[in-house]
């Protein structure tokens, strides 16, 4: 599938925001009232989905936009803007010089996320989509396809949580995970996803190459060795 369209999640894909995320955590722990997470549990929560997290802290569904209100708060207010991963840049540069749409949809901040990027490696992306809530990325993977007048089947989600896979099927959309962010790579295989980017160099070669989803792959390979048989 040649793709037209490639919609970033920022946090955890774009930028490296996963040692800020358990920093502040307890201390929100305390002020909402869940529980908090020891230094011994975090390499298991890394294989939980978004559900089974708030289940696993006592978070009540209620409290979540509260939540979130006040993490974005946090990291407006944090001072020093998010650290991007290293070699985003260049990736980002080369996508865009390939012809690729960009776009990013997040539930932090717009104003977060450009201030992370810089004016330059923001100017690269057409459209954003931010403040999306824990569970409805897919309305805004719709909104970013129907602005930027490119079909769901040609447009690629990249994220590294178990809920932005599950959000790109939701709107009818391909899905790649990378395995740096926050869920672990094991959770992320699980949901068979169009590709699973262990490094950052990846990325680039196998969307200008159009190379092969896994699962289609697979299914040609599976194809081709019946075919060798029956003859």
């Amino acid at each position: 599938m040649a793709y037209k369209l490639i919609i970033f999640d920022f946090d955890g894909t774009l930028a490296d925001t996963f040692p800020w995320f358990t920093a502040v955590l307890n201390d929100v722990a305390q002020r909402y009232r869940f529980r908090r997470i020891e230094a011994h549990e975090v390499d298991s929560l890394r294989g939980y989905s978004a559900r089974q997290l708030l289940d696993h802290l006592g978070i009540k569904p209620w409290k979540l936009p509260f939540i979130a209100r006040h993490m974005r708060r946090l990291a407006t207010d944090d001072g020093e803007p998010a650290p991007i991963f290293p070699r985003i840049e260049p990736m980002l540069r080369q996508l865009g010089a390939a012809g690729f749409v960009l776009a990013i949809v997040s539930s932090n901040t717009e104003r977060n996320i450009r201030r992370a990027l810089g004016p330059e490696l923001a100017g690269l992306f057409s459209h954003f989509a931010c403040g999306a809530g824990l569970f409805g990325k897919a309305a805004k993977f719709r909104q970013i396809a129907r602005r930027a007048a490119v079909e769901h089947d040609r447009c690629l989600c990249i994220g590294d949580e178990i809920r932005d896979g599950e959000a790109a099927r939701e709107a009818g959309m391909a899905f790649g995970a990378v395995g740096w962010g926050f869920t672990s790579s094991a959770a992320l295989e699980a949901l068979a996803p169009e590709f699973l980017f262990s490094d950052m160099d990846e990325i680039v070669p196998r969307l200008r190459a159009g190379t092969l989803p896994a699962t289609e792959a697979a299914g040609r390979l599976t194809h081709c060795i019946q075919a060798s048989r029956d003859n």
